[in-house]
């Protein structure tokens, strides 16, 4: 038997690329990355974890504090002091709209944990019998099957028998197909699970489609599921996106930021209605993971919590925000291809259609990659990337970033034979 290369397996990455050299990091600092190539600037927060930058000291220390102190402790059949400690941070951080948490160890595990607790919540209440979920087109929420059924994209779900026959999915922003999928099953819907901000192409719910979602959940009783793995923790400019909305969703999910980045976990934090509930009626819910809820992951959390408050994340945001829009309206006003934006906040995304025509999804991979060779990482998103850089940039790094664009994409339509530059805006 031959050995491979690299024992690595490393996650959507072409087999045949697994261990190449230019993809290997060794380190991060800041808002820097080091490759085997030199550093690079992030440009994606670290797949929208590393909202307060690489390396921070507080939460660095938190954790190794909690490692010496309490090594393991668990929230299976026991409770924590670190796990109590960041529940509550976490409901003083929500501004009350939540009394409970649950914790998860990722994204997609505490949406497989949403649709259970929405599938017992129903089972236990008066309303009976409510077996569907609803999601939207484009949607991400991870690749665990609960969360991989939600997801509204075709990534291989049929290959991987992921049971889909429970979701229904409808466009974002179309009240109308959401309120006549209700008209249609509306009694049978568990819950609906939306992201404010839907991650790949970062489409913003508007105003209408939520509030045509809030007035639908009072009139069919399912709850409302907000999935802010990547929107929470300031990154479109608030809390949470979803404190936009007239009324809170029924769940929050929330991970990624949630510790920086420095460990996995997720939170699910509750709301009174299903609280209530499960109070009256003694229910038990069914559902435990080994790591979630331990004593390094909570401290990360706590530490993390104070850090934006520390390092006034709130009010930095709304100036790092304008500061980004005026940079890819620049870049859009200056291109020599179309360039289609959408995102709010520090989340957004760039789409490009050279010759007129959607940027081929198979020739995204080499955008990156020349991205990634002028000086900056960033990640793919529908013909084109995704940038949410750390809340912590500052105007030169965001400079530095449009110019590793703008040369990437030089780079791309050279290949096409386009005779044209991008300038990079200032």
């Amino acid at each position: 038997m031959t050995a491979s290369r690299d024992a690595l397996w490393p996650a959507l990455i072409d087999h045949t690329r697994h261990g190449e050299t230019a993809i290997r990091t060794l380190s991060a600092h800041g808002t820097r990355i080091e490759f085997d190539s030199g550093w690079k600037l992030c440009g994606t927060s670290g797949l929208w974890n590393v909202n307060l930058g690489y390396g921070n000291e507080v939460i660095a220390e938190a954790i190794s504090h909690a490692a010496r102190d309490a090594s393991y402790l668990s929230v299976f059949r026991h409770e924590n002091a670190y796990a109590r400690r960041a529940a509550d941070d976490l409901v003083a951080y929500a501004g009350g709209r939540y009394p409970r948490v649950m914790f998860s160890t990722s994204g997609g595990a505490a949406n497989d944990l949403a649709m259970k607790l929405a599938r017992q919540f129903h089972a236990v209440s008066p309303a009976r019998n409510r077996d569907l979920f609803v999601s939207l087109d484009g949607s991400f929420h991870g690749l665990t099957f609960g969360g991989f059924a939600l997801t509204g994209e075709d990534l291989g779900q049929a290959t991987y028998g992921v049971d889909t026959r429970t979701i229904r999915h409808v466009p974002p922003n179309d009240p109308q197909a959401i309120t006549d999928a209700m008209r249609r099953f509306g009694n049978r819907v568990a819950a609906v699970v939306v992201e404010p901000v839907l991650g790949t192409g970062a489409v913003v719910l508007d105003d209408e489609f939520v509030d045509t979602l809030l007035d639908l959940r009072e009139q069919y009783g399912f709850l409302l599921v907000a999935d802010e793995v990547a929107t929470g923790f300031w990154r479109t400019g608030r809390r949470f996106a979803s404190d936009a909305w007239s009324s809170a969703p029924d769940v929050l999910i929330t991970s990624k930021a949630l510790t920086n980045g420095t460990c996995a976990g997720a939170a699910v934090l509750v709301g009174e209605r299903i609280d209530t509930v499960f109070a009256e009626t003694g229910a038990l819910f069914v559902h435990g993971e080994t790591q979630a809820g331990t004593p390094i992951t909570c401290a990360a959390i706590s530490a993390t919590l104070a850090e934006i408050d520390r390092l006034d994340i709130a009010g930095r945001t709304p100036a790092l925000a304008a500061a980004i829009t005026a940079r890819i309206e620049s870049f859009v006003a200056d291109s020599p291809v179309p360039v289609h934006h959408s995102g709010i906040g520090a989340m957004h995304a760039l789409a490009f259609a050279p010759h007129g025509e959607p940027l081929d999804n198979a020739r995204v991979p080499e955008l990156v990659a020349r991205i990634r060779d002028a000086g900056a990482v960033v990640h793919p998103g529908p013909s084109g990337v995704q940038l949410l850089p750390a809340l912590v940039y500052s105007e030169a790094e965001l400079d530095e970033l449009f110019a590793a664009i703008s040369t990437g994409l030089t780079g791309v339509l050279a290949d096409d034979h386009e005779p044209v530059s991008v300038g990079a805006p200032c």
